[in-house]
């Protein structure tokens, strides 16, 4: 990560933390699931601690880093968790656009399902995720719609989409309003933990 000069009280995203997330609960679970070898605790640990190596010098503190897993760009939450490719066909530029360093995991079929047990460990997945931003040192980023698990299709650079793949539909189906109470749940926890209450630095 290369360091430019943010002055204090300025936060900024942390890339560290998206990526190590995803690894974590996903592509590592994934190789769990196979028996293979993941990349182990420390990395999430580190980000979820605050991210001393990225944010720890010039008295920036841990409230400089903005911990997300997903942003405005990219897959959503339940996309992560429900495609192991970007689905961009609509984009009308083959598929080429978007990122290919997704560190999803569809957790055994691509896309849609009816499968209970493979939508149950979805969700899981997304709480999981959810999780780790509300507990971590630092300041939590949601992406609108991921505390209801909002799908783009598996499309994950939707710029040019005004219609079903962009917007935010809130007719909530019963798993989506359990996600978002969970999700308050969380956000509750986060506000009664004494180690989220970090000072910003004086300049």
């Amino acid at each position: 990560m290369a360091y430019w000069p943010v002055p204090t009280p300025f936060a900024e995203w942390n890339d560290r933390f998206r990526d190590a997330a995803r690894t974590f609960w996903l592509p590592d679970l994934a190789r769990a699931v196979n028996n293979e070898a993941g990349h182990g605790i420390r990395e999430l640990a580190t980000r979820m601690a605050g991210s001393v190596d990225s944010f720890g010098h010039l008295d920036r503190g841990p409230i400089a880093s903005i911990n997300f897993v997903t942003a405005h760009d990219g897959f959503t939450m339940a996309d992560l968790v429900a495609y192991n490719h970007k689905h961009n066909e609509a984009n009308k530029e083959g598929n080429r656009d978007g990122s290919d360093n997704n560190r999803s995991w569809n957790h055994g079929v691509e896309g849609p399902t009816d499968q209970a047990n493979i939508l149950r460990a979805r969700r899981r997945s997304i709480r999981n995720l959810l999780a780790t931003i509300a507990t971590s040192i630092g300041v939590p980023m949601f992406t609108a719609g991921d505390e209801f698990g909002r799908s783009q299709g598996g499309n994950n650079n939707a710029y040019c989409q005004n219609n079903e793949i962009a917007w935010v539909d809130w007719d909530l189906q019963d798993w989506q309003t359990e996600l978002l109470e969970d999700t308050q749940a969380l956000l509750k926890l986060r506000s009664e933990l004494p180690a989220h209450h970090q000072q910003v630095p004086h300049l």
